[in-house]
Formats: C-alpha cells, sequence, structure tokens
C-alpha cells in the first residue's frame, strides 16, 4: 500500500478527549475528527455551528462539517453515529484505505470506518508521545497553573496556622471550630476567583491522612500533620497545576517531623536524577533509596500491621497537563523522559497512628536537567 493512501486520525468529543484537543487547540462539545495525511496536511470535521470559529482558531488547513460528507444513506439523526459517518465518508472520498487511529478510538467510529472498507490500525503512543514534550506554550500555561494553586495552598496552610486552638485541641477561626470541609470550600472559592476548578482537594488531618487518597474530613486539630494538597484545572488554557504542602498548627511532634526530614530529602534526591534519558524508575528508585535509608518502608501496610506501621505505598510522580495524571509514569518500569515532559515528584509517608506526610513540585524535564514550576516553601509552619 502506498502512503498516499494512508492517514492518521483522532476523534473524540474535545472537550473530554484531550488527544484530539491537543491535535486541534480547539475546544468543543461535539465529536471532531482531525485528518492527517502523510504530506501534513490537516482536515478537521466537526459541527456545522463550530466551522467558522474553528476556521479561525483550530489547528487545521481545512475545516469542514458533517453534513459535507452524507453518505448515499443518509447521516443519522444520532450525533455521535453523524459524526463517525461523515468522517468515514471523508476518508473514502480523500482514497483513503488505511487510517491508523489512537487508544480512545470509539468501537462506533472503528465500526462506521471497517463498513467503509478502510483497514483500522492502532498506534497505541498515537496521542500520547504528542502531548508529553510540552511545547512553550503549554509550558506557560502550566506555570500560570502552578501560581494559582500555589495561592490557594499557601491561603489555606496559612488559615490553619492562624487559627486559635481551645482546650481539646480543636482549630478555631473565629467563633467556628474549623474543619477539612471550611478549608476545601475556602479552597474552592479562591480558585473559582482565579479562573480555576478543582473538584477533590485533599485537605487530610491526624490520622485521616495516615490513608494516602483520603481527602479529609471533619475538625482540624493543633499538634497534628494537615496535608494540604491542591490539583485544580485553570479553565482558560485546560491546563492542571498539582501541588502538595504540609501544615502543623502548634509543636511539630517528633515523629511527624522525621517523616518530613525523610519526605523532603527523598523530593530533592528524585528531582535531582531528572533529565532527559532517564527514566520514571530512576526518578523513583532514587526517592525509595532515601525513603528506605530513613528505616521507613515501601508498600502497603501487611495484614494485621499496629497503626503506627509507617510507609510510602505510592509511585513518586505521575505527568500532568490537560489531564490531571498522564504519562509518563515515575514508578517501577517508568519510560525514559523527554525534553518537555511535565512531571510531579511527590513521596509520602503514612501513619494510621501518626497521619501522613507529602510533598509535592512540579517538574519540566530539560536537556541537562530540570525545572521546578513551584516557589512554596516545604516547611509546615505557616504562621
Amino acid at each position: 500500500m502506498t502512503t498516499e493512501h494512508t492517514a492518521t486520525l483522532l476523534s473524540g468529543v474535545p472537550s473530554i478527549n484531550k488527544a484530539v484537543f491537543h491535535a486541534i487547540r480547539f475546544d468543543a462539545h461535539d465529536p471532531a475528527s482531525i485528518i492527517v495525511t502523510p504530506h501534513g496536511n490537516r482536515r478537521l470535521v466537526l459541527r456545522d455551528v463550530e466551522v467558522q470559529r474553528a476556521k479561525k482558531l483550530a489547528k487545521a488547513d481545512e475545516v469542514f462539517c458533517y453534513e459535507d460528507f452524507e453518505p448515499t444513506a443518509g447521516l443519522s439523526g444520532d450525533r455521535e453515529i453523524r459524526a463517525a459517518q461523515a468522517t468515514a465518508e471523508c476518508l473514502r472520498r480523500m482514497d483513503i484505505t488505511q487510517v491508523t487511529v489512537d487508544r480512545t478510538a470509539s468501537a462506533l467510529l472503528i465500526d462506521e470506518l471497517e463498513i467503509a472498507g478502510i483497514t483500522v490500525v492502532l498506534d497505541r503512543q498515537l496521542g500520547v508521545r504528542d502531548r508529553r514534550s510540552k511545547d512553550a506554550d503549554e509550558i506557560a500555561a502550566l506555570r500560570k497553573a502552578t501560581e494559582i494553586t500555589e495561592s490557594a495552598i499557601r491561603m489555606a496552610c496559612e488559615t490553619i496556622a492562624g487559627a486559635k486552638a481551645n482546650k481539646k485541641g480543636e482549630l478555631k477561626l473565629g467563633t467556628k471550630i474549623l474543619t477539612a470541609e471550611m478549608v476545601k470550600a475556602m479552597i474552592t472559592n479562591h480558585l473559582a476567583e482565579r479562573d480555576a476548578f478543582g473538584e477533590h482537594h485533599i485537605v487530610a488531618c491526624g490520622s485521616e491522612g495516615g490513608d494516602c487518597h483520603n481527602t479529609g474530613t471533619g475538625v482540624l486539630r493543633t499538634e497534628q500533620p494537615i496535608i494540604v494538597d491542591v490539583f485544580p484545572k485553570h479553565l482558560s488554557s485546560g491546563y492542571h497545576g498539582d501541588c502538595t504542602r504540609m501544615v502543623v498548627h502548634g509543636d511539630v511532634p517528633d515523629e511527624v517531623a522525621r517523616m518530613h526530614l525523610a519526605v523532603s530529602e527523598a523530593k530533592a534526591a528524585g528531582i535531582a536524577v531528572i533529565r532527559a534519558g532517564s527514566t520514571g524508575e530512576d526518578v523513583h528508585r532514587a526517592v525509595v533509596g532515601v525513603i528506605e535509608s530513613h528505616g521507613y518502608r515501601m508498600g502497603f501496610p501487611p495484614e494485621g500491621a499496629p497503626p503506627a506501621y509507617c510507609s510510602m505505598p505510592h509511585g513518586t510522580g505521575h505527568g500532568l497537563g490537560l489531564d490531571l495524571k498522564e504519562p509518563p509514569l515515575l514508578d517501577f518500569k517508568g519510560p525514559e523522559l523527554v525534553v518537555g515532559d511535565a512531571v510531579t515528584v511527590e513521596p509520602g509517608l503514612y501513619s494510621l497512628a501518626v497521619g501522613g506526610m507529602r510533598l509535592e513540585d512540579l517538574l519540566i524535564v530539560t536537556e541537562d536537567g530540570c525545572e521546578n514550576l513551584n516557589t512554596l516553601p516545604e516547611g509546615m509552619n505557616w504562621s
């Protein structure tokens, strides 16, 4: 088969399917297909009401609507079927006989392509590798999202640190008992005022923080570690921030201080390994080495372990961008890093008796190292 009869296809709803959005840099709430020929021509097919806007804004050479490619049997009244039919008909008229799709291609689309006699080939990395190496505009978007994220974390940590403790050790803000729910609501409002939205912030105090993904509930208390993890989407760009800091109101317990030292050193060790050509596993192993050198363990507590059992049960980090979690993973079997990868480094320690400890930064991979987008201090005293 000659290359003239082949094409690459990404198809889906851009507001949901970030591979499609990234390819066309155009947001829409109805299915869109971007067809790229071996010669680099980019043909976009989407709903008619989006055509004029897409011609001005989308990353495409040609823009068409579904109705431009109505097959002999007509287009369905179901919009998703309609989009798939139009995409298949467009490819048929282009004399395309084989198309390469990404991992998000729907069974509906594949069925319509096969009905049209088009061979479908899956490229598992299409729409993944393209998004990993962030360009200058994407890094600027991540920087802005990080700035907003850090602003919310600072506000939350300073609010907790500035609260008063009653005789029961409960924190109070004015006359009200300060709860995790109250602080999360404050974070939500803070983000909204800055054109950002976060659905599940973590404000986990004491034993609740001993479960690494417990989002936190109830009363916040003095002299207990509190995890503040904020990971919003900046609405203007669609890119995420993700950062975690710790706060302790009042005196820091000795074991909490030991956990903090281990996690801080582990984060620094992981960051020191990051550069193009290193692997996600290299970064994770550097973190594991520090955690274990401090006498802590990796993995989940074994059955019957005492509440004081303290370990790191998760990987070191993940990619970040249009999705909160995307490749590459910083963990065992993590892939080679490339210039422009945006990755979090977030070692943590967790004990049901003591609480949780996690610190997280966002790094942009460079040829000979990385750039840390975070500027917040990583101490526990915010007063």
